[in-house]
């Protein structure tokens, strides 16, 4: 691992090398620190956004993995604990609107930071306008409307809530993911109530086959396949490190921010999954997946139609959430000198109310034309790129007690290194066993990322890709 950072840089203390660019500033801007903890995790699960994800990411698993999906996304959830410690010592020992790709930089050299950032930018691109297309399905009981224009709609007004005080997107965000909580419990408890099958039916594996009546074992295999999606299920945990500079005392508020929301989070999908799986009426409806149908079913379309009313706030309530995270990743990549000049000067400026407005246009924008695109193969990009930034991230935690960073004050993991050495080994079976297509593309865009690294980053290693890492507020 060659070519690591310098020593951190405070805010008030530039790179040695930083007046060779005669446009840099004295000093990296900072965010405002203006959220706690209960701010963060609000925030933060509603990146997660459970109900938008139960509602439409789980019904995919349901139609591979049938009755095996609870017990894929408990699997996926308990590794995610293992990832979440790392996420919580990383995000306390670097606490940057860089997320992963400062963390990493500072651990594993920077050309690994430099394409976990790829990953990350891969998954904050994708992810936001393929939700937001799912509003149309649950607005249907109202009004119907093309998933495409529906969808581009929800990233316009992602985008200019995004540009409010992040403590003013806390509170709406806070009142949306109520609703949202509200949507899964209903869920949960139509489920339970209606029961057709008993527990046994959770660990029995099968999902419906192509033929009528038919039965299809679910095996080893399919579940470890599963395996990317169910990690990006519970993936938006993520996101308070993305805001650990915004945090107020991020040494004890980033872990407490990661480890809430995952746990929360893991409960809000996993409760009406299990609830799902045994009040479906048959395999053939389990597999389908269609929740709303199911929810319409068990009791009447009064409430189908509000637990469809509270899915399209959810999504809506993510895109606004992801719409803050991703601008936040672009601000500070510009922060960081990975672009050409004009363009770190132009992703750098605040606003007035201190969001990163043109970051946040460049972020909103795209996701409203991605809408109009078919993002069926992204699917599978997305799940390979989580996992192979998940991959990166545990490496980084691997190596996060060398020198002076095993003496700094920060949370500290249980059971490093046993932690990280059992995720990476996992994680990197779980990413060969993903299909080839996904793999190619993924792997073609790291290639042009490596390209860009080599040619442009690399020689300009004294001005470019400097990661800094603010002050973390101890006072």
């Amino acid at each position: 691992m060659t070519d690591t950072l310098r020593p951190l840089q405070t805010p008030d203390a530039a790179p040695p090398a930083a007046t060779a660019d005669p446009v840099a500033p004295a000093s990296p801007q900072k965010l405002k620190r203006s959220i706690g903890v209960v701010g963060g995790t609000l925030l933060t699960l509603s990146c997660v956004t459970p109900a938008s994800t139960l509602f439409v990411v789980v019904p995919d698993l349901f139609s591979s993995l049938g009755t095996a999906t609870a017990l894929t996304i408990a699997i996926g959830s308990l590794l995610c604990v293992g990832v979440a410690f790392c996420y919580s010592e990383l995000g306390t020992l670097i606490p940057s609107a860089g997320g992963e790709y400062a963390m990493v930089s500072t651990m594993a050299g920077r050309l690994a930071g430099w394409l976990v950032f790829v990953l990350s930018l891969l998954v904050v691109m994708i992810v936001p306008p393929v939700i937001a297309m799912g509003t149309a399905d649950y607005l249907a009981p109202v009004v119907h409307l093309d998933p495409s224009y529906a969808g581009a709609g929800v990233m316009i007004c992602a985008t200019l809530a995004g540009l409010l005080d992040l403590r003013a997107n806390a509170w709406i965000t806070g009142i949306f993911l109520v609703l949202e909580v509200v949507a899964a419990g209903v869920v949960a408890v139509l489920g339970f109530a209606h029961a057709e099958r008993g527990a046994g039916s959770l660990v029995d594996l099968s999902v419906a086959g192509s033929g009528p009546g038919g039965v299809d074992p679910v095996t080893a295999m399919l579940i470890v396949s599963g395996l990317a999606i169910a990690l990006f299920v519970t993936q938006g945990f993520s996101t308070a490190v993305y805001l650990s500079e915004e945090l107020e005392n991020p040494r004890r508020n980033v872990a407490r921010t990661v480890l809430a929301t995952l746990g929360i989070s893991a409960v809000i999908i996993l409760v009406p999954v299990i609830a799902i799986t045994m009040g479906a009426e048959s395999l053939t409806a389990l597999t389908e997946g269609d929740i709303s149908a199911m929810v319409t079913a068990w009791s009447n379309s009064a409430v189908g139609t509000f637990v469809s009313l509270c899915v399209a706030l959810a999504i809506i309530n993510a895109g606004i959430v992801m719409v803050i995270q991703n601008s936040r990743v672009l601000f500070a990549s510009a922060r960081d000198k990975a672009w050409p000049t004009p363009v770190n000067k132009a992703l750098s400026k605040l606003g007035a109310s201190g969001a990163p407005w043109i970051a946040t246009l460049l972020v909103g924008v795209p996701g409203a034309l991605l809408c109009f695109v078919n993002l069926d193969t992204l699917y599978g990009v997305t799940g390979v790129s989580v996992t192979g930034m998940y991959l990166l991230v545990a490496v980084a935690a691997l190596l996060a007690r060398r020198g002076s960073h095993g003496h700094a004050a920060a949370w500290r993991m249980p059971l490093w290194p046993a932690v990280p050495v059992v995720l990476i080994a996992v994680l990197a079976y779980v990413l060969s066993q993903q299909e080839a297509e996904y793999l190619v593309w993924t792997g073609g865009i790291v290639i042009v990322a490596t390209l860009y690294w080599a040619l442009y980053l690399r020689p300009r290693r004294d001005t470019r890709w400097l990661v800094s890492v603010p002050e973390d507020g101890q006072g």
